[in-house]
């Protein structure tokens, strides 16, 4: 099998990669990023083809999926605050940039295409745990955009009869996550002011809590879908029903570093959801064997990986 990983110098996508090549049935990778927040030096020793360049270009998506098996497209604008900073990138990278990746499969002819969506398009919707069927009411641009992204790619399937598959992502943390921008996710930035010395930044007064799903059970569940080629004409959570709050992943934190943390709140941000939980009953029934990696194990091995990590990942040239 040959599997094109959209967004494949970034964290999820790294990661992806080298659970891509442990399968026997993938014979080969390739990687489309331009290197907008991915890191060539995330790919070091993995063996995939990189092809520097934007998914809204159809002719770079065309070279490294004409004969592709699969494509899983993370490449994505991410980012609530982001998003609330300038819409239309997100909008550009996140909905037009699924719309070309799709066409891109329907012009080279039954490729499977398994989407990236967020657990934000839930948004305002109070009901807990989330599940796919309820009302998605977006609280931000970044959600607007993934929604259309995850709409896109299940009317793709029903017009055209394309084999896609689209997860809304919960709250994926790990190892290659970035944490030194203004727009990093909370547990590294939590994992790197707590390494650091600093005190942790907590939006809100940390009651926030989360469905975290490690970034190895992310990847192990991606890549069986694609050897399996599961497929599902309705969106699909990607996560296992758990729910923490940011008070319990500092206390957990805590209690892995040996020492108490301090905390610096801010007021909470415009678009955040203040809570977050998945239902996971259709993700059981397309994949029983999942198995979630538990939350401590998770941070316990991101917090290992940060302590070899320099403040600032370094850019290769093109």
């Amino acid at each position: 099998m040959h599997i094109v990983v959209t967004g494949g110098a970034g964290f999820i996508g790294a990661n992806l990669c080298t659970h891509l090549l442990a399968r026997p049935e993938i014979e080969r990778v390739s990687v489309i990023d331009d290197l907008s927040t991915g890191f060539r030096t995330n790919l070091d020793g993995v063996d995939v083809r990189l092809r520097e360049g934007s998914i809204l270009d159809p002719d770079a998506l065309d070279e490294v999926i004409g004969d592709a098996d699969a494509v899983i497209h993370l490449a994505a604008r991410g980012s609530v605050p982001r998003s609330v900073a300038d819409p239309l990138a997100s909008h550009h990278a996140n909905a037009t940039g699924t719309l070309q990746v799709l066409e891109a499969a329907r012009r080279a002819g039954d490729v499977q295409v398994v989407v990236a969506s967020s657990s934000s398009v839930y948004g305002a919707n109070p009901t807990l745990p989330k599940v796919e069927d309820m009302v998605a009411r977006p609280m931000s641009p970044y959600a607007g955009s993934k929604l259309a992204a995850e709409s896109y790619t299940i009317a793709w399937q029903h017009t055209y009869g394309m084999p896609t598959l689209a997860f809304r992502f919960f709250n994926v943390f790990g190892p290659l996550q970035p944490a030194w921008h203004d727009y990093a996710a909370v547990v590294p930035a939590f994992v790197s002011a707590a390494l650091a010395g600093r005190p942790l930044p907590v939006h809100g007064d940390g009651t926030q809590s989360r469905d975290f799903t490690y970034v190895a059970t992310v990847c192990s569940v991606l890549t069986d879908a694609v050897v399996r080629r599961v497929t599902s004409d309705v969106p699909v959570n990607l996560a296992f029903g758990t729910r923490t709050s940011l008070l319990d992943v500092i206390a957990t934190l805590e209690d892995l570093l040996g020492h108490r943390l301090e905390v610096a709140h801010s007021p909470s941000r415009p678009g955040d959801v203040p809570h977050s939980q998945a239902d996971n009953g259709r993700l059981r029934e397309l994949f029983p064997t999942a198995a979630p990696v538990p939350l401590r194990d998770g941070l316990a091995a991101t917090l290992e990986w940060f302590r070899t990590q320099p403040t600032e990942p370094v850019r290769s040239s093109s």
